[in-house]
């Protein structure tokens, strides 16, 4: 066994977790006060679609990053556990509050302990860092971009809805805790 197979086997913990994450954990209504605007959806399409295209790329585009051969696997597989680690604890820290789809339940606080004291959405932390991870694991610049690019993007949005939701539901709390805890990148954004 080598890197390779580790890092497709978590691959596919990761996906299946997802997946889940997304049948156990999503708010219906009755449950408490859906605000998604459709975010789950788009962030499932975005990542399915980025996913497949940068998989069609691979027949098109060399390998071309720097480190390819040497370094660039370790580092991709590093991340990859760290991002996987990030978004388990934030999952785990939320506990019952916890919704696959932008939601607040019934009885549901303002979350601001372990990784929630250093950034406001440490589970999009954790995906990103997967996101980060799978695009590295390409190494090609191409299918780099098309695998970061459209679900970063496609998460942003959703910190956006996610935010609003927040705001409306903890009012002047939430703004002190976004005032004093940087969104996605402790001590950067």
């Amino acid at each position: 066994m080598n890197l390779e197979f580790f890092f497709s086997a978590l691959t596919d913990v990761w996906v299946v977790g997802e997946l889940l994450i997304a049948l156990f954990t999503t708010t219906h209504q009755g449950q408490g006060k859906i605000h998604d605007r459709g975010t789950q959806m788009i962030l499932w399409v975005v990542l399915i679609g980025s996913f497949k295209i940068e998989e069609w790329m691979h027949k098109f585009f060399p390998i071309d990053m720097p480190g390819s051969s040497t370094w660039l696997a370790p580092a991709a597989f590093g991340i990859l556990i760290l991002g996987l680690g990030v978004r388990f604890v934030a999952i785990v820290t939320l506990g019952r509050a916890f919704s696959a789809n932008v939601a607040m339940r019934v009885g549901q606080g303002l979350q601001r302990r372990g990784l929630y004291r250093l950034v406001r959405h440490p589970s999009y932390l954790g995906l990103e860092l997967i996101l980060v991870a799978l695009a590295l694991h390409s190494r090609t610049w191409a299918c780099f971009a098309v695998a970061l690019v459209p679900p970063t993007l496609a998460v942003l949005y959703r910190m956006h809805v996610e935010e609003t939701a927040l705001r409306l539901a903890f009012g002047a709390d939430y703004e002190d805790y976004s005032r004093s805890t940087k969104r996605l990148i402790p001590g950067v954004y």
